[in-house]
């Protein structure tokens, strides 16, 4: 999704560098949940289209002002310690399951975008670089095996943590949603083009010191393993967004600590996605 200050986001098609509309492309499609609503013979067809444009069309993504990748979700659920490095960071355990918790509307942000640092309710504001999935068909009772064949998608999420909230609370939605903390994109990439979502090298930066440094390899349980378990006891519908874990490396576990504060740049990134750059400011 691309925007400008004074318009409405608009869904478009990153191809060579370049950004073109989908209204341009013949997809009646406000959003990425109205686009994947129209099922797999849409995307088929968007793709022929785009490979027979000239290399010049539409816009150099430089030029691009990014709104959220995905917008109108019908939920956006996070997996809490899937990774065992960062469970142990936070002495927490995850030994019983997926631990299973949904994000509201209101928190997701975009690349490049500011995320408001709420000093006077928390000065422990965390990053967590995840990988997210976005489902194509409705998933129900799924297997592992047939799971990966129900994504549509994948993106970059920074799932901002609240820390002081979190140990307060039994549930962790309200310290990861507070507005701008789910920073998801730059862009949704299409999941043939992600042969193993288990061997993607994934970063985060703050202030340019890289603080995280792994893989999804490194996962407890795979993202065809989350969407089995899940799907056992939920309909996954189109569209729907799964933030999958973050790896060790969480500011919370450093020494001193290393929160985000107002004027923090940090960036999470994700080999064959992309790069997601979020300026915090005073909130």
């Amino acid at each position: 999704m691309i925007s400008s200050p004074d318009s409405t986001p608009e869904l478009v098609v990153v191809h060579d560098d370049r950004t073109i509309p989908l209204s341009e492309l013949g997809v009646d499609a406000a959003t990425l949940q109205d686009f994947i609503s129209q099922g797999p013979e849409t995307l088929a067809a968007l793709r022929e289209r785009v490979a027979g444009l000239p290399a010049d069309t539409g816009t150099p993504v430089a030029e691009a002002h990014f709104a959220p990748a995905v917008i109108g979700a019908p939920i956006v659920l996070a997996v809490g310690l899937n990774y065992d490095e960062h469970a142990s960071e936070l002495n927490l355990d995850n030994d019983s399951g997926p631990v299973l918790f949904s994000l509201f509307p209101n928190s997701l942000g975009a690349h490049e975008a500011e995320v408001r640092i709420p000093t006077h309710l928390s000065e422990e504001v965390d990053y967590e670089g995840e990988l997210g999935v976005i489902i194509g068909t409705a998933a129900k009772d799924v297997s592992p095996e047939e799971a990966l064949n129900y994504v549509f998608g994948y993106t970059v999420i920074n799932d901002i943590t609240a820390r002081n909230i979190q140990f307060q609370e039994p549930q962790w939605s309200r310290c990861k949603s507070f507005d701008g903390f789910t920073p998801v994109g730059p862009v949704v990439v299409t999941a043939d083009q992600i042969p193993d979502p288990q061997a993607l090298h994934l970063t985060t930066d703050v202030d340019g010191l890289r603080v995280q440094d792994s893989s999804t390899s490194f996962m407890i349980r795979t993202v065809a393993q989350l969407i089995a378990s899940i799907s056992q006891s939920l309909t996954l519908l189109p569209g729907t967004v799964i933030s999958t874990g973050s790896p060790g490396g969480a500011g919370r576990s450093r020494k001193p600590p290393l929160y985000l504060r107002p004027g923090t740049e940090v960036t999470v990134t994700i080999e064959g996605i992309g790069t997601l750059t979020s300026h915090c400011v005073q909130g």
